[in-house]
């Protein structure tokens, strides 16, 4: 098919001009007095327009594909996602004018389905988990559209050395903090596009940060990190949207990690919650992951004598998931008993320290 290089050329101005019209998004400082000198702050990814930190990753995404040759006018896009991402790329093919579909499990969120719907696009549903990356390439090639494919091109298609990037955004930001340099900055895989973009970045600016990447349960992430062996997979799904995979995905970089921990899904749920109380609002799950990974540490530093700051993100609101991480019944059902994990928390602000649960 020919190039419409005028299409093309218009179609990035676009993109360009609405990245343009968006402001950064905020560094949110937490205030827990019984981790005093140990500063912990939340990129706020949730105020992008569509909502989540993979805005960025669409944009970057979109923008990849366009400068390949990859879409041009009239192409369907096709993706495979958890829901946030898709949100996001509905957005941007919206943007351009093209038709957009997102293949989904069918158990992700309805108020993902919704914003997908919302923004023009259109949910292709799947059983299992694993069926997404085989149903998007079959779809692709029987509507001569493009798979999208972010579990791929996540770490590639992102200028991971600067340009306003989020690593780039977080070192900016904390400049005129107490402890500008962070000890530890904390991310929960997905493509594992982010955790690379960081950690390449604190290697490139030759940063003593450390990278801590928070895996949840049901995900070989992890375990590849210890292994390094490409070939394993798992049985079950992410119980925590957005993160956590059960193959091992070709964006995801071990070697520029630091460290990695699996963060058991009802810590999780409860963090989400206990982060309410902080913050005045909801966060989703994989908020909790990430934090929970954070006051992990913290708590380490405090009983070492300690003292800096610590970055993780705030992936997405929790807004989306009213009828699942913040229902009593869905969360019982699903997820299990987080109590004891919610008095952990409480607890913590009085000592300063995670009692084991």
């Amino acid at each position: 098919m020919a190039v419409n290089t005028q299409w093309i050329n218009n179609a990035i101005r676009k993109i360009e001009a609405d990245f343009q019209r968006s402001a950064d998004t905020h560094l949110i400082k937490l205030t827990i007095p019984s981790l005093d000198g140990i500063d912990i702050y939340l990129k706020d990814e949730s105020t992008h327009p569509t909502g989540s930190l993979k805005h960025r990753l669409a944009r970057s995404l979109f923008l990849y594909a366009l400068c390949n040759g990859w879409i041009n006018e009239g192409t369907t896009v096709i993706e495979s996602s958890s829901g946030s991402t898709a949100v996001s790329e509905a957005y941007f093919a919206r943007l351009l004018g093209l038709p957009f579909i997102a293949v989904v499990p069918r158990k992700t969120a309805y108020k993902k389905i919704e914003q997908i719907e919302f923004y023009g696009g259109q949910a292709h549903f799947v059983d299992s988990p694993s069926e997404i990356y085989d149903e998007s390439r079959r779809l692709a090639k029987a509507l001569n559209g493009h798979y999208m494919d972010q579990f791929t091109y996540a770490e590639r298609a992102t200028d991971w050395r600067g340009n306003n990037n989020i690593a780039n955004s977080i070192f900016s930001q904390m400049a005129l903090e107490a402890h500008p340099i962070p000890r530890w900055i904390v991310m929960s895989p997905g493509t594992g596009g982010t955790s690379a973009t960081i950690g390449r970045y604190i290697r490139y600016q030759m940063h003593p940060t450390q990278l801590c990447v928070v895996d949840p349960e049901n995900s070989v992430f992890h375990a590849y990190y210890q292994t390094r062996d490409s070939s394993l997979t798992g049985d079950k799904g992410s119980r925590i949207e957005g993160i956590g995979r059960p193959r091992v995905e070709p964006s995801f970089i071990p070697d520029v990690i630091n460290e990695m921990r699996t963060i058991p899904d009802a810590a999780s749920v409860a963090t989400a919650h206990w982060l309410e109380k902080l913050l005045g609002r909801k966060a989703g799950a994989s908020t909790g992951t990430n934090l929970y990974g954070v006051l992990q540490l913290a708590c380490e530093m405090k009983a070492r004598g300690e003292t800096g700051s610590i970055v993780t993100l705030l992936c997405d609101s929790g807004e989306r998931y009213l009828d699942t991480y913040f229902d009593e019944q869905w969360v019982a059902t699903n997820i299990g008993n987080i109590s004891p994990y919610l008095a952990q928390l409480e607890n913590l602000e009085q000592t300063g320290c995670l009692d084991k649960v």
